[in-house]
């Protein structure tokens, strides 16, 4: 659907967020790229401290550690990038468009139920790289719910924008005619 459609259901446009899917594959290789050369120098060190005590099985342990970790949330990040490829938030004057490649659902303001916990810098180290300095879901009165994270421009003013209107009954002014 394209977003002049788009515009004529839900109103007038106001602004886009798009998710930048780019980021979220680099993020996935180098986690992919940790966890391989993890487990590429731990199971030698595995293998090589079979029967001794003298700290290779600690150093086994932690290599391993890190390979499966690095490429358990690599494979996460990189399904995660290619579900969501092309991933923008449109907002209008009476609702939102979720599109996701090529693909638009139209999302009217009455239809959202409203914003879950955010969450805003876990303190964790390089959570902002990762993806997950700021999350929160988009809760649908169908049981459904829209994932964003830091991944995704102006996050926060979009959280802001869908309180305002779901609940306080804020809507946004768009640009153009109003149908």
């Amino acid at each position: 659907m394209r977003r002049t459609e788009a515009a004529r259901e839900l109103g007038g446009f106001v602004r886009e967020h798009r998710t930048d899917g780019g980021r979220r594959l680099r993020t996935a290789g180098a986690l992919l790229v940790t966890g391989v050369v993890g487990l590429a120098f731990g199971i030698p060190v595995t293998v090589a401290s079979i029967g001794t005590t003298d700290g290779a099985p600690e150093l086994a342990g932690l290599l391993l550690g890190v390979g499966l970790i690095g490429l358990g949330l690599g494979v996460w990040r990189l399904t995660q990038a290619l579900r969501t490829r092309e991933q923008c938030f449109d907002v209008h004057e009476r609702g939102l468009t979720h599109r996701v490649a090529g693909h638009a659902t139209l999302i009217p303001w009455t239809d959202i139920e409203g914003i879950g916990t955010v969450t805003a810098d876990d303190g964790r180290l390089l959570a902002e790289a990762r993806g997950m300095g700021l999350r929160y879901t988009i809760a649908l009165r169908d049981g459904r719910g829209l994932r964003v994270d830091t991944f995704t421009e102006d996050a926060k003013e979009l959280a802001e924008t869908i309180h305002r209107a779901v609940h306080l009954g804020e809507l946004p002014r768009g640009r153009g005619r109003r149908p």
